[in-house]
């Protein structure tokens, strides 16, 4: 299977594509060829414990041979992500203020973009820590635009943290200057800013390394998936996030009974040929319409199988 030549992958896609299935699928077969995987699913409706019947939860757990899943809950990452920054600020706020500092901080907890930021440090600690210790990390993420800001956000958070270690230096050499003879001064603030700043360089040259790292989309022969994914992929491309490989989920078999479902398949025939037209550069894998939800172990597994057809 092509798609297990990277390392880490990612699996987005418009809601209601397969595209928890398709990210276990991979996982699966992944685990099958003897490759110690993880599956993290980043998808707040998690169906990936759906899949496997079962509970998976905020660690890791082992749901088959070589095989391990964990869920990101992002009201927990959110508090854990809160209280680190409780943890870093102390002993540079004045003791005074810390109580109201404290309350603030936890009323960011509700705040637009503090479960993004929380899952995206969750998302930077798996991509450098939890690589050592797997062969394999597939990432079933949200649906489409959710997972464009989650993956863009290294090199934004990487300009905007630069902006701030500049202006802290500055404040230092003229605290420095003025107050302290010159002698540097320490900045807790500046050593954590400094902290964060490398490892979203790393993780950002780890996601831009198309030899560890992969995307993959998945999409159904629709109007609006088709729309959206090409968006997507425009977008993705500004950042150097290329999408090499598409999964065109639910393909009406070709002997199809009924009137109606031949109807549905005359239908479907534009949306395979306008795929096939607009997405050129990628490798595109047919999925066949299951006949059931992929619900168990034996249906992962045909599913599986028919990702292998190249």
């Amino acid at each position: 299977m092509k798609i297990l030549k990277n390392n880490i992958l990612f699996v987005g896609g418009k809601g209601g594509v397969g595209k928890s299935t398709s990210a276990a699928a991979i996982a699966w077969k992944a685990a099958a060829q003897g490759y110690r995987t993880l599956l993290v699913s980043t998808d707040p409706a998690h169906n990936v414990g759906d899949i496997f019947n079962r509970k998976i939860g905020g660690k890791n757990t082992e749901i088959a041979p070589n095989l391990f899943a964990l869920e990101i809950d992002p009201e927990i990452e959110t508090a854990n992500y809160i209280k680190g920054v409780k943890a870093n600020i102390k002993g540079v706020v004045h003791a005074g203020m810390m109580e109201e500092v404290h309350r603030q901080l936890d009323t960011a907890k509700s705040s637009p973009g503090a479960d993004e930021a929380a899952l995206f440090d969750k998302l930077i600690s798996i991509v450098l820590e939890e690589r050592e210790k797997f062969d394999k990390i597939v990432f079933d993420t949200a649906p489409t635009g959710h997972t464009i800001r989650l993956l863009t956000l290294p090199e934004l958070m990487g300009i905007w943290i630069e902006g701030l270690l500049e202006k802290r230096r500055k404040t230092n050499e003229n605290y420095a200057a003025l107050l302290n003879d010159g002698e540097p001064v320490e900045d807790p603030i500046y050593d954590v800013l400094r902290t964060r700043q490398d490892r979203f360089s790393r993780a950002r040259e780890i996601l831009l390394d198309p030899k560890e790292t992969g995307f993959v989309f998945v999409l159904n022969p629709e109007r609006l998936p088709i729309l959206e994914t090409e968006k997507a992929l425009q977008l993705l491309d500004q950042y150097d996030l290329h999408v090499k490989t598409l999964i065109v989920n639910k393909v009406l078999p070709e002997d199809v009974d009924g009137t109606f479902m031949q109807e549905r398949k005359k239908h479907e025939k534009p949306h395979l040929e306008k795929i096939k037209d607009t997405f050129k550069k990628q490798e595109l894998i047919y999925v066949p319409f299951s006949s059931q939800d992929i619900v168990n172990k034996d249906l992962l597994e045909w599913f599986s199988g028919q990702l292998d057809q190249t």
